[in-house]
């Protein structure tokens, strides 16, 4: 059984590593388009041949290791890295003499930015005091819904029966969806349900900071002392008992200094969900965009930059006090 967990790692290495040869080879016209066949079986035989070899990658990871056996697991990760970097050159296709020659194309964003127009003061001040007071109530909103469910999102909390465990397993998969799901794209969502504006932006960012603290809460909570809890379960309490005296104390301060940390995250992100309807001054700052108004948009980059480095100092103070205490 280890035998085949090992091959099947080594296969699906070589996999990876000859279809981006594969497809490297027929995106600059040095191969003709392989068969699926073509691209699955060799690796097929590779996996089975490497599984079977001390120091592979496969070997090293389900079995342990052992004094004197090669490092060609090493040279493994090496190729697979090299076949990333080289596919995602190609990919992304970087142009790095473009980006040296051609600045002058970018000559007056950078001149507005340099010198912003302070005449629209006010009306984007207005705008980044929407985006701030919409970044706070999602996280208020986020807050009582990610502590209750963080808790059936613990693992070492929900182990004790079958529907805790069930519990966990689904709460986990609704929150990493939620979160996989960017919040530009929940704005989106509610720029159509509830109409374009401040709150289509709350409720994007609202969703989003919920799945997120839902994780943040839950890995502190399985990172509690277990010995409050054992000794509090041992008189007999029930478990909500055992989460108010035990469990709860332990996690409050971890829990304010990331809830802070959101509403920075949060502050930063209400910028880029107002570019799709969510209100602020993203919106703001997509309309002066979309009018080449480079000194609109350097005055509001000189504002967003100044909020966000005003929000780091103080979030970080807070949470240096908190964990301090």
């Amino acid at each position: 059984m280890r035998y085949l967990k090992a091959s099947s790692i080594e296969y699906l290495l070589w996999l990876y590593i000859l279809g981006c040869l594969a497809w490297l080879g027929f995106r600059l016209n040095m191969l003709p388009a392989l068969s699926a066949w073509l691209v699955l079986v060799p690796p097929l035989a590779i996996g089975l041949g490497f599984g079977a070899v001390n120091g592979s990658l496969g070997r090293r990871v389900v079995f342990p290791a052992k004094n004197g056996e090669t490092s060609f697991w090493k040279w493994e990760i090496g190729i697979a890295i090299l076949i990333s970097f080289v596919v995602g050159w190609v990919i992304v296709e970087v142009k790095p003499i473009a980006f040296l020659t051609q600045a002058g194309n970018a000559q007056n964003i950078v001149k507005g930015i340099f010198n912003p127009d302070f005449s629209e003061m006010v009306p984007m001040l207005a705008a980044l005091m929407e985006t701030i007071y919409l970044a706070l109530l999602a996280t208020i909103f986020a807050i009582p819904f990610a502590f209750v469910f963080s808790y059936f999102a613990a693992k070492n909390l929900m182990q004790g029966s079958l529907i805790g465990r069930i519990a966990y397993v689904v709460i986990r998969s609704i929150s990493t969806v939620f979160r996989s799901i960017e919040a530009i794209v929940w704005a989106i969502i509610f720029s159509v349900w509830v109409g374009i504006g401040p709150f289509a932006g709350m409720l994007a960012l609202w969703v989003h900071s919920v799945a997120a603290l839902i994780k943040l809460y839950s890995e502190q909570l399985e990172n509690i002392d277990p010995g409050p809890v054992e000794a509090i379960r041992a008189t007999g309490a029930s478990t909500l008992q055992v989460w108010r005296y035990a469990v709860t104390p332990q996690i409050l301060a971890p829990y304010l200094a990331f809830t802070i940390y959101r509403w920075d995250i949060n502050v930063r992100m209400a910028t880029i969900v107002g570019f799709v309807g969510g209100g602020g001054i993203g919106l703001a700052l997509n309309q002066q965009q979309q009018m080449l108004a480079w000194r609109n948009v350097g005055l509001i980059m000189w504002l967003i930059a100044i909020v966000v480095w005003v929000m780091d100092i103080f979030s970080g103070y807070i949470r240096e006090k908190l964990v301090s205490q």
